[in-house]
């Protein structure tokens, strides 16, 4: 069966620290799933989901990294191609909210210039153990120039507005620069043809 017509291919990547929700994100995004069990993410993951945007058919490839310290150099190694970035903190521990600027630090250093971002808050139902208010990540947002929103994969709020609002950016800045920006999205697709093929059977870990 031959693949469907897409306009775009945009690879997505979701970083952040080890237990914020990246996995959770990802399958409930791509699955409309949820799981409370935590299993960690081991180096890399991926899983894939078409959309319509705007008149435009999007095929999204969105890549969950691992967040601890041993598997940073995997993580390096797929920025360079990521054309958006979530950066995800859980809004119960204020450690992962802290890490976010050594993350964007990674962002500048290792991805391609122009990478769209956007701040994500997840666990936003947790209401009776937030620790990072609504205000602050705002705040933390403006500082980076970047976007923000807060989510919560179990109760699915915001979740697909994250995704969209990323995708959405990327499609004007292809647009915006259709020369090399296509040539690049056709550099992608050559890559990950066969893996494409499958999507369904990445497996992913998660947590709440």
């Amino acid at each position: 069966m031959p693949p469907p017509h897409y306009d775009f291919l945009i690879k997505l990547l979701l970083i952040g620290d080890s237990g914020v929700g990246k996995s959770c994100l990802l399958l409930r995004f791509c699955d409309d799933a949820w799981t409370p069990s935590f299993i960690t993410t081991i180096g890399i993951d991926f899983k894939i989901r078409t959309i319509e945007l705007d008149g435009k058919r999007i095929k999204l490839q969105i890549w969950d990294t691992a967040g601890q310290e041993r598997f940073r150099t995997i993580t390096t190694a797929y920025y360079r191609g990521a054309m958006g970035i979530l950066l995800v903190y859980d809004v119960t521990d204020e450690r992962s909210f802290n890490n976010i600027r050594t993350w964007h630090a990674n962002i500048e250093q290792h991805a391609s210039e122009g990478v769209n971002k956007i701040l994500v808050g997840n666990k936003s139902d947790w209401t009776d153990k937030k620790a990072v208010t609504e205000e602050q990540g705002r705040e933390l947002a403006d500082e980076l120039g970047i976007k923000f929103i807060e989510t919560s994969a179990k109760v699915n709020e915001g979740v697909e507005e994250a995704f969209f609002t990323l995708a959405r950016d990327i499609k004007t800045r292809l647009i915006d620069s259709q020369g090399d920006a296509a040539g690049s999205s056709n550099n992608t697709n050559d890559g990950s043809v066969q893996v494409t093929q499958r999507p369904s059977s990445a497996t992913s870990g998660c947590c709440s």
